[in-house]
């Protein structure tokens, strides 16, 4: 049996082992695939493993050995589920590995809008400080998180977890979910979509992407939010209308945005985002802790070890 795996790098970059895959089976590892490689480098191949590298109808078609494709991520829009269904091939993902590591990004993201660390650090490497009269200095408000309202949209794994540590920060927590089977815990409330962006001082979107919430974050929600309030985005990119954030930014309308995710990605220089007041931006590193990655591997490895006893899990196309 031959394992390919197409894009390695971003799960482990040297610092981690593939050897739960490797004990397996002969794994053929590339660091990244050219689209117009993949078929070549999965050719005679019954196990293919990817990231972003995408597997297109064309592509399945193409290779008739394979009946597994595992993702080595939670989204999974880079395989054509329908034309791997069509065959029989069998899809997983990997849901909940990177729950502490976002969580622990997103209050990261929260606290630099509101302590500004990184800014005051850089400011003091420059020689602020030392040109100051005066014993401290501080050119952004410091906001205190205590008695503010985090709203959270997707109240699922990653947004719970959020809203237990703004709840240890002393945040009442407003939160959004398609079907709560029972009452939130204590310090949040379950709340209307509306409402999070009318009352919240903090927003962080944690839902997944559908028709339904593409641009969920659009002029009509942006004129909702209260002017010193401000948006958290570590789930998709287009959960979020990127031209309409930018002039809702540039216009003082709302305090500032932080994400993990573009719409795009990597990010376009022609992005508006990239210039937008107050708008702080990471390159899609809230999941990427060592221990998350590691993780990522063994539940890729744990995956493909049940396909193989004939009880497949976190199948994405049964």
């Amino acid at each position: 049996m031959k394992i390919v795996l197409l894009d390695a790098h971003t799960a482990n970059p040297g610092d981690l082992s593939w050897q739960p895959l490797e004990a397996i089976a002969a794994c053929e590892v590339h660091a990244r695939t050219p689209l117009d490689q993949t078929v070549a480098r999965c050719s005679g191949a019954e196990i293919v493993i990817t990231n972003k590298a995408p597997l297109t109808r064309e592509i399945i078609a193409a290779l008739p050995d394979l009946k597994y494709i595992g993702v080595t991520a939670t989204g999974f829009n880079i395989v054509d589920v329908v034309a791997a269904k069509e065959r029989c091939i069998v899809v997983t993902n990997v849901p909940g590995y990177s729950t502490p590591a976002v969580a622990q990004h997103v209050i990261a993201l929260m606290l630099e809008m509101t302590n500004h660390v990184g800014h005051a650090a850089k400011s003091v490497e420059e020689g602020g400080w030392v040109k100051c009269p005066d014993f401290c200095y501080y050119d952004h408000p410091i906001i205190e998180l205590s008695g503010r309202t985090l709203g959270i949209i997707g109240y699922g794994e990653i947004g719970s977890a959020v809203a237990r540590i703004a709840v240890a920060f002393g945040m009442k927590v407003l939160a959004s979910k398609r079907t709560w089977k029972e009452p939130p815990p204590a310090g949040v409330e379950a709340a209307e979509i509306d409402d999070i962006f009318r009352q919240c001082d903090v927003i962080s979107l944690h839902c997944p992407l559908t028709d339904a919430t593409k641009h969920l974050v659009g002029e009509r929600t942006l004129d909702l939010m209260k002017p010193e309030a401000m948006i958290i985005n570590t789930g998709r990119g287009p959960l979020v209308d990127e031209p309409a954030l930018a002039k809702a930014l540039n216009e003082g309308r709302i305090a500032g945005a932080a994400l993990d995710v573009l719409s795009v990605e990597p990010a376009k220089a022609d992005n508006p985002l990239l210039t937008a007041k107050n708008c702080l931006i990471t390159p899609h590193v809230a999941w990427a802790s060592r221990e998350s990655r590691a993780r990522l591997i063994d539940i890729t490895a744990a995956n493909l070890q049940a396909f193989l006893a004939g009880k497949p899990v976190n199948v994405v196309n049964g």
